[in-house]
């Protein structure tokens, strides 16, 4: 059975940069689309950013400041994350085996997620 694990979120000062990890383990057929998803303060659960294959998909509220990216050979799931803003406080967790998923709005349901890692940026 698929496992994540993220790491990688801390505290950052507005305008830094932070990488999140998402390590996989155990049965990993279901890795061929995967997300990031985030949960801020007093917010729903809203999708950051989705990739399967070399195809990749951004909410517009971290496009051109975030990039996903995988390491299929390492089973490894990164979330490069630049220009931070005190909006992008949350906490961030990796998915895979997607059940579906909508680009048009960023939403999506997925069997299997990690436990969460805290970003929290100050002004």
């Amino acid at each position: 059975q698929l496992q994540l694990v993220e790491s990688g979120g801390e505290s950052v000062r507005a305008g830094g940069s932070l990488r999140l990890s998402c390590a996989a383990s155990g049965s990993t057929s279901s890795m061929d689309y995967m997300a990031w998803f985030r949960r801020r303060p007093g917010k729903e659960r809203e999708g950051v950013a989705f990739i399967t294959g070399g195809q990749t998909y951004y909410s517009d509220s971290v496009k051109g400041r975030f990039t996903i990216s995988q390491d299929s050979a390492k089973k490894l799931l990164y979330l490069q994350m630049n220009g931070l803003k005190p909006e992008d406080t949350a906490i961030y967790y990796c998915a895979a085996d997607r059940r579906w998923w909508r680009v048009s709005d960023m939403t999506g349901e997925f069997r299997v997620w990690g436990q969460g890692t805290q970003v929290t940026v100050s002004t």
